[in-house]
């Protein structure tokens, strides 16, 4: 999965507009225009299309941790400048502060049923001899269970989120 897919399929779970994604991206790395976060929501065959680089996409995930948490004390972590799906998942139970059980009830949901220590596997240390790298299939379905969580089942009848220019236009503000 890309970073693009990525940042369009969390805006269509929480239904963010434009304005929201800004704050986002705001609260925990630069400023951001309405013009780029547009940009990265097209297609991929667009000629507008822009691609998101890792750090653009921690930063948003840790905005999403500071909206949905709170701020830490003491100065906020720099955004990484390079991910995988392993710290991206990571991220994103943060946010929800979700534990093992709501993870698995998710996965459930979306048809990916998996055990507790497979789950653990994902959250180690990459040193450690249990670690397991997260696969795209693992992240989708999971965004896909938490698209079903909060959006409800019309919306996951679709495997995947809307189009990504419907996404842009639509929550688009003047």
């Amino acid at each position: 999965m890309t970073n693009n897919d990525i940042l369009r399929r969390v805006r269509f779970i929480f239904d963010f507009n434009d304005s929201a994604m800004m704050e986002l991206f705001g609260l925990a790395g630069p400023e951001v225009t309405r013009e780029q976060v547009s940009a990265w929501m097209k297609r991929d065959d667009n000629p507008d299309f822009r691609e998101l680089d890792a750090a653009g996409l921690a930063a948003f995930l840790n905005g999403l941790i500071i909206k949905r948490r709170g701020r830490k004390d003491g100065p906020a972590p720099e955004p990484e400048t390079s991910l995988n799906n392993n710290v991206i998942f990571r991220k994103l139970k943060i946010a929800l502060d979700f534990k093992d059980d709501d993870i698995l009830a998710v996965m459930k949901d979306a048809g990916f049923p998996i055990g507790k220590h497979e789950l653990s596997a994902l959250f180690r240390k990459a040193e450690h001899k249990n670690f397991r790298k997260c696969q795209d299939q693992m992240l989708r379905n999971f965004l896909r269970g938490l698209q079903l969580k909060y959006r409800g089942a019309a919306a996951g009848a679709a495997a995947d989120a809307p189009a990504d220019d419907e996404i842009g236009d639509k929550k688009t503000e003047p």
